[in-house]
């Protein structure tokens, strides 16, 4: 009797020892929940200060659950701190949520925002890792660094705002800089920016749903003018206007694509830029069908595409600096009204030319249910330097098929610049008379010296460039891109003036 005893209550114990929550569930489709996917610290700070945010991390399941590891993602800029159920640290191991039970995870961000901007940049972020069953699962923080303009404002990375002001005009000369998330659009409105402006644009893919509930994926980070909308940059040599992404760590300082570009829609009037730098975006600047711009002075570099792509639209370019831009440097599609001066399109290390000029678009891929649409070209160059690392750094279609011979649907002349063409000079698929249309133009070897130095993106004249003195003067443009006199009797080709010591 007593042994039956013993083995009833040792069976009771047991079962006791065997409850759900020292059970734990190893199965990898057995995952956390979270609170929040983005944890986000709403707090702009203006003077040094910390933030603490938390989350509360659920198990759902009927078991326990063994989390491996906690900690921080850990990227460069990460001004993050972790506590996990009241244990400080940035790392945890083998953390433990009974079932349907839940835990807290706070975070603290510490910033100073008067610090360097690659010390303490627009946009803080990090992730928090949680290690289970073999599965990483993480949320995402967020936090604001620097005490800036943000247009509309700092939770905007997914919106669509249209801004007007009634014909008036929206001056950004605030000293603090200027931070655009989402797509940011001007109608019946100027936008100036004056000398010294700082602005920086926010990208990334955005998604949104349309009218059938179907989510939609886009490029974000994005500033238009439509209808009545009008850019003004009035930037300055000693104190340019810049604009960029947000992201100004080390490692992002020449990377492309950051952003998506500025868009000027279809028929908008009076754009001007001068004096600005527009860098590391999809595209630089995209001008669409009949809209104008005027550059001046102006560096658009370190773009995925296009560092200009003009749509049969008008557009005039003096001592401006084209580099590093993944497809054209300079793109004019279906026609349009073009006219350069004193302007460098460097291109090395891309497939693409560094001019291209078209007379047509297709409504279908190669034309093949459709003839082609013609609108004519006018594209005239002057003092230009078009060069780079391909054998033909111009690219010419002529849609009509007559290989530029009607002047009536292709008028492209350039005039005291130095190109690079090979191929298109052939007299079956190419453009055989291109000479006539450039004239004169000069072709040196590339053992010739021309830039300074293109391996450091410097675009400056050589010593002993083959650029020098062979521009012809122009009374209207008496300066360079940085300012510098031009030669009155021979200045030099491209944005910039060679200067002796």
């Amino acid at each position: 009797m007593k042994y039956f005893l013993f083995v009833i209550l040792a069976t009771i114990i047991l079962l006791s020892a065997c409850r759900k929550e020292d059970k734990f569930t190893t199965s990898g489709s057995d995952k956390l929940e979270f609170s929040v996917d983005t944890l986000r610290f709403d707090t702009v700070f203006t003077e040094l200060g910390s933030a603490t945010r938390f989350i509360r991390v659920y198990n759902r399941h009927d078991e326990s659950i063994k989390i491996s590891k906690i900690k921080l993602a850990g990227n460069q800029q990460s001004k993050f701190n972790l506590n996990v159920d009241g244990i400080p640290g940035d790392e945890h191991e083998d953390v433990i949520i009974y079932p349907n039970d839940s835990i807290y995870v706070f975070a603290e961000v510490t910033i100073n925002p008067d610090a360097p901007l690659s010390a303490s940049p627009f946009f803080v972020y990090d992730s928090i890792l949680f290690e289970t069953n073999g599965n990483v699962q993480s949320v995402t923080l967020e936090a604001f660094g620097q005490n800036a303009n943000y247009i509309p404002n700092r939770w905007s990375k997914d919106s669509i705002v249209l801004y007007s002001c009634n014909g008036g005009e929206v001056i950004w000369d605030d000293p603090k800089p200027y931070v655009i998330y989402g797509i940011v659009a001007f109608d019946n409105c100027t936008l100036t920016l004056p000398a010294g402006a700082r602005v920086h644009v926010h990208g990334g893919l955005s998604r949104i749903k349309d009218e059938n509930n179907e989510s939609i994926t886009y490029n974000s980070g994005r500033l238009m003018f439509l209808g009545n909308g009008k850019l003004q940059v009035l930037g300055t040599a000693e104190n340019p206007v810049i604009i960029e992404g947000d992201r100004l760590e080390e490692d992002f300082a020449d990377a492309a694509g950051q952003w998506t570009g500025i868009i000027f829609r279809a028929g908008t009037k009076g754009h001007r830029i001068e004096h600005a730098t527009i860098k590391n975006s999809l595209f630089g600047l995209y001008v669409d069908s009949t809209a104008e711009l005027t550059m001046k002075n102006v560096q658009v570099y370190n773009t995925s595409g296009a560092g200009l792509f003009a749509y049969h639209a008008k557009v005039t370019a003096e001592n401006c600096l084209f580099y590093n831009n993944g497809f054209h440097g300079v793109q004019m599609a279906y026609g349009g009204n073009y006219n350069f001066t004193y302007c460098t399109i460097a291109n090395y290390g891309t497939d693409a030319a560094a001019l291209s000029m078209g007379n047509g678009t297709c409504d279908d891929p190669f034309c093949a249910n459709a003839p082609p649409r013609i609108n004519k070209l006018n594209a005239s160059f002057t003092n230009c330097i078009i060069y780079g690392s391909k054998r033909d750094e111009i690219s010419i279609s002529d849609f009509t098929g007559s290989q530029g011979q009607d002047v009536l649907s292709m008028n492209y002349n350039l005039a005291h610049c130095i190109v690079r063409v090979q191929e298109l000079l052939d007299p079956m698929n190419g453009y055989p008379d291109f000479f006539d249309h450039c004239d004169p133009c000069y072709t040196p070897t590339t053992q010739e010296a021309l830039f300074a130095s293109r391996n450091e993106d410097d675009y400056h004249l050589d010593t002993l460039s083959f650029a020098e003195g062979k521009a012809v003067p122009v009374p209207t443009i008496l300066f360079d891109l940085e300012g510098n006199d031009r030669d009155a009797v021979a200045p030099d080709l491209g944005c910039f003036e060679y200067q002796y010591e």
